[in-house]
């Protein structure tokens, strides 16, 4: 299905066309002006040159060639030579109901369809989440539903931190605690326990004091550096320990991501690539990418276009160690091996923008991807308090996510109650719901790269530009739906009429703009379009039922015209959410 402005535009390009001008001068786009108009030309400014004539005597020929049109109601050629237009009711009409029965609205299939692999998670096993997690799991989510529901193949992973010194750490502490545990007798041969020797609590609480411990005591390092060593190179006890630590961190991450809405296809960690990083490096070595410098191994990646420094990529430190560099050179290469895909998106800090530059660079000079394969950095901003620095718990300390999600499941918990008589078991479901589009919305309503403010009261807020403002929207149309039921009416069978006032008519345009947008949101990776899209449809829907008597209206058949443009608005607002990664509740 065509999108709306290029059948505009269609119409205006054969107008140009026919008065004699080169048609490409008939590109439409929306009014900068919607008090005067609803979409507008400017291809009389940009021919005067080419024909030496004034702008208006262009636009006043171009505007005579559609006094009769299909498609505008309104052609105004206006100084110094614009053209201001408006379309005719049973045209909008037409093409909403055409996109009501289309799959998807109309969303044109992908000529290509591409596969994808996003990595938007990177949290430490046996850390807990914290609020620096947020950003990286809500915009990789939406981003992967997005590019899902464009059409194309898209896989998730979370790419955990499992394998470094950290681990060491924990083995050693778990070591001096109870160094009877079987898992530390090296004569020992048979079958592990099944059950591990810690809680989550218990190993939230280990590596900490561990890592404290390691900054102090030089002997303490050590030990831990060379129980990092064993468990890399296959000691059955540590490899049994570390089993035990993945299994337990996963299992609370799983949980932590649930609660935010997000998951992932795959949950490899930088482990899974431990056994390719020998031959990776010794094919680097010998096709000449990799040399020596003061000790490490690295690949030269400078480029003589480059304005600014580029450091070499760093493939092995000078004792031999591997790096993160390494790790994620070795999981471009196993997912290049076994997924083939066309993109590679990183969902990342944006302070992290040179390290990725580096890293893409080398695998594109050692071969690693194919030369057609887009390596794409999505580098986000910092989640700030309300002082302007990153957000942080009240006494300084980096706040846990799953207190974070409690703190505004409860506040949003009393907001439902206030003045409200309802089951707290309804209330409690229904404050999750509303409490998740606050946080997703709050931080996906910004543009990705940008830092922002993480203002709790705003975003819970019932009004203004928040997710409880949309899904108090949402709410109000699956109201009235369901009243009309009540009077006898019947939703699946009303019909999409032309509009009768100027607040319903934007509202129908407010609908046509949908597969542009989505268009737009996924070619940019760009969700705050989506947020900006269903925040002017909401304010379009209220505007207009503030201004009609939906349900008291008399004339049935106009009632059932109201009800299909309100089912049609609900089902576009759903699928906007749904790719944001929230839903709406039934009642709030």
């Amino acid at each position: 299905m065509k999108k709306i402005l290029d059948l505009i535009s269609e119409e205006m390009k054969k107008a140009f066309e026919e008065a004699g001008y080169d048609r490409e001068l008939g590109k439409v786009s929306l009014s900068n002006r919607p008090d005067l108009c609803e979409y507008q030309c400017n291809g009389a400014m940009a021919g005067a040159k080419t024909y030496k004539k004034a702008p208006i005597m262009i636009a006043n020929e171009v505007a005579e060639k559609l006094t009769v049109s299909e498609i505008f109601s309104e052609v105004t050629a206006v100084m110094p030579g614009f053209l201001n237009l408006k379309v005719k009711e049973g045209f909008v009409t037409a093409y909403l109901k055409e996109m009501e029965a289309s799959d998807k609205f109309g969303l044109k299939k992908p000529e290509k369809v591409k596969k994808i692999i996003i990595d938007y998670g990177g949290p430490n096993v046996a850390k807990p989440l914290h609020v620096g997690h947020l950003r990286s799991a809500i915009i990789g989510e939406s981003i992967k539903r997005i590019a899902r529901y464009v059409g194309h193949e898209v896989i998730g992973d979370i790419h955990l931190g499992d394998w470094g010194l950290q681990m060491g750490l924990i083995i050693t502490e778990l070591k001096e605690r109870q160094p009877e545990l079987v898992y530390f007798d090296e004569d020992y041969t048979g079958e592990y326990p099944k059950e591990p020797p810690f809680t989550i609590a218990e190993l939230e609480e280990i590596y900490p004091t561990a890592s404290g411990k390691s900054k102090e005591d030089k002997a303490y390092k050590e030990r831990a550096m060379e129980d990092t060593y064993k468990l890399q190179n296959g000691v059955r006890g540590h490899r049994a320990l570390w089993k035990h630590i993945i299994q337990v961190s996963v299992s609370d991450l799983k949980k932590n991501y649930a609660n935010l809405n997000v998951d992932f296809d795959l949950w490899k960690g930088e482990s899974d690539v431990h056994d390719r990083i020998p031959g990776m490096v010794e094919y680097m070595k010998k096709e000449g990418y990799a040399h020596e410098s003061e000790g490490a191994l690295v690949v030269d990646v400078k480029e003589e276009t480059d304005t600014k420094e580029i450091p070499p990529c760093m493939i092995l430190k000078s004792d031999g160690a591997s790096l993160y560099n390494t790790t994620d050179l070795a999981t471009i290469m196993e997912r290049m091996e076994e997924i083939h895909p066309d993109q590679l998106i990183y969902v990342v800090d944006k302070r992290q923008e040179l390290y990725f530059e580096q890293v893409f660079r080398c695998a594109k000079k050692t071969k690693l991807v194919e030369g057609n394969t887009d390596l794409r950095f999505l580098g986000f901003g910092t989640m700030n308090g309300k002082d302007g620095k990153p957000f942080k718990t009240r006494d300084g300390g980096v706040m846990r996510l799953e207190s974070l999600i409690s703190d505004i499941n409860e506040q949003m918990f009393c907001k439902i109650t206030d003045n409200h008589e309802v089951e707290e078991e309804e209330a409690r479901k229904t404050a999750k719901i509303v409490a998740l589009s606050a946080v997703k919305y709050g931080d996906l309503s910004n543009q990705a790269s940008k830092d922002y403010i993480f203002d709790v009261d705003r975003f819970t807020s019932f009004e203004g530009d928040t997710g409880p403002y949309i899904l108090y929207t949402m709410v109000r149309i699956k109201s009235i739906l369901a009243k009309y039921k009540e009077q006898g009416g019947n939703p699946e069978t009303v019909a999409l009429q032309n509009s009768l006032s100027p607040s319903q008519k934007d509202l129908m345009l407010a609908l046509t703009k949908f597969t542009s947008m989505m268009e737009s949101a996924y070619e940019e990776l760009a969700p705050h379009k989506v947020c900006a899209y269903i925040y002017e449809l909401a304010n379009a829907f209220n505007r207009f039922y503030h201004e009609t008597k939906i349900l008291t209206q008399e004339d049935e058949q106009v009632k059932a015209g109201f009800i299909a443009l309100l089912k049609l608005t609900l089902a576009v607002l759903e699928t906007c959410i749904q790719v944001l990664g929230f839903e709406a509740p039934e009642r709030m």
